[in-house]
């Protein structure tokens, strides 16, 4: 299945030729199928990776991809696995999908135990399980009488084996290397604020994002 799935996506998934733009499948299908080819250079993909990316821009932000607004088990036919499903959502199949849209940022909370409604434990979609968002706030400064202070919180979200998403506490340490935030040597005044988010896609390579605030 490995080698199968980067060469359908990229080969006739998300061509222009072959999807209509804005109404073709639910944007998470989308998102899901781009992230896990490395986001190919589509219209359908751009778009895609600019809602994941806007998900994560409001405050509070919102999972950046929402497996389980992708209905997977919808085009069910006989033993198909997972992924073969979802090529049959995005690109066919009888499932009448929303128009693309970027989302509404909403106050309500995300409810950690919303999952995929199929089974995508399977070591395809690893992809999903790659993705972590970091929430970042940092500030240090040296006070008047000479002491310097730092104050700062990180929040990670992760994915769990069925999609589902949650956040907890998490630390500086933890922060990956590819962001921008750098403590200073020296204890001048310093401000951090953003949301960094990364993951691998089918293949393994490495990306990321980051939007500051």
């Amino acid at each position: 299945m490995k080698p199968f799935f980067p060469a359908v996506l990229l080969g006739v998934g998300l061509s222009t030729a072959t999807v209509t733009p804005a109404a073709a499948y639910p944007v998470d299908c989308a998102i899901l199928l781009c992230l896990a080819g490395g986001w190919p250079a589509s219209a359908e993909c751009v778009h895609a990776r600019a809602v994941f990316i806007a998900r994560i821009t409001p405050w509070p932000i919102e999972p950046p991809l929402q497996i389980w607004n992708c209905p997977m088990r919808a085009s069910f036919q006989g033993e198909q696995r997972p992924i073969e499903r979802l090529f049959d959502i995005a690109f066919g199949g009888d499932v009448p999908p929303p128009a693309l849209s970027f989302p509404q940022v909403s106050a309500d909370p995300i409810l950690v135990d919303a999952q995929a409604d199929v089974d995508i434990s399977d070591a395809a979609f690893d992809f999903v399980r790659s993705i972590r968002v970091f929430e970042i706030t940092y500030r240090q400064n040296r006070s008047s009488d000479g002491d310097c202070n730092s104050w700062g919180t990180v929040y990670m979200g992760s994915y769990g084996e069925q999609g589902d998403y949650s956040r907890r506490r998490s630390s500086i340490t933890a922060i990956p290397e590819a962001s921008d935030f750098g403590i200073p040597a020296s204890c001048g005044s310093y401000w951090h604020r953003s949301v960094f988010v990364e993951w691998r896609d089918y293949e393994g390579t490495y990306g990321h994002e980051e939007v500051h605030y």
